[in-house]
């Protein structure tokens, strides 16, 4: 019986995470698939890109929640909180979440990179690194105003201040830190070439009043 309710956990958080709020947003209030314009991804940075950020904002939050609420499934197991089976089960639910964001079932596998995904595993695993990761992520992109740099960036600082600052032991959670940075740098090939060429879309992050 344990068995089968883990399988239908992760399950479940895959599902969670294959509701493809870009697809579905676009769709019902602009007519549009974000996919087929901008970069073609199925998230929010493509969202705010195309359709700006009434349609980004909310995608966004979504995207975000979708791997918080994954990672909380933990608590329907058997396993006690906070021992090395329900960390390891956390993980487990949050990775099958980013599977499905990456390759819905909902959209036809044709998903975004993750990214606010993660932050929502993140923030729930442990918030105090996801705070040092966001703080990252807002820096580089004030300074260089590119979202793609800033994503890989703070994916990059993920491993940095979980496992040298704050000195984690869990050897799952170490592994998990540096799947993010790796995933991360794949699923922005395109982006960094772009980057290299200089080639590579700015955000406007304070509009200039008319």
């Amino acid at each position: 019986m344990e068995t089968v309710l883990i399988i239908s956990l992760l399950v479940a958080a895959y599902l969670l995470g294959s509701i493809p709020t870009a697809v579905w947003w676009g769709k019902r209030y602009y007519g549009i698939d974000v996919r087929e314009f901008g970069s073609g991804n199925a998230g929010a940075t493509n969202t705010f890109r195309v359709l700006g950020k009434k349609a980004g904002i909310p995608v966004l939050f979504v995207d975000i929640i979708k791997g918080t609420l994954a990672v909380l499934l933990a608590h329907f197991s058997p396993y006690v909180f906070d021992t090395n089976e329900f960390v390891n089960l956390e993980l487990g639910l949050g990775i099958a979440a980013l599977v499905g964001h990456v390759f819905p079932v909902f959209a036809g596998f044709r998903g975004g990179k993750g990214v606010a995904t993660i932050l929502g595993i993140v923030i729930c695993l442990t918030p105090i690194t996801s705070t040092m990761v966001l703080g990252v992520f807002l820096i580089v992109l004030i300074a260089t105003r590119y979202v793609s740099l800033s994503s890989i960036t703070a994916g990059l600082s993920f491993p940095f201040f979980l496992n040298i600052v704050l000195k984690n032991e869990n050897q799952t959670l170490l592994i998990f830190s540096l799947f993010v940075a790796v995933l991360l740098i794949l699923t922005h090939k395109k982006n960094i070439s772009r980057l290299l060429k200089r080639q590579e879309s700015k955000v406007t992050l304070f509009p200039k009043k008319a």
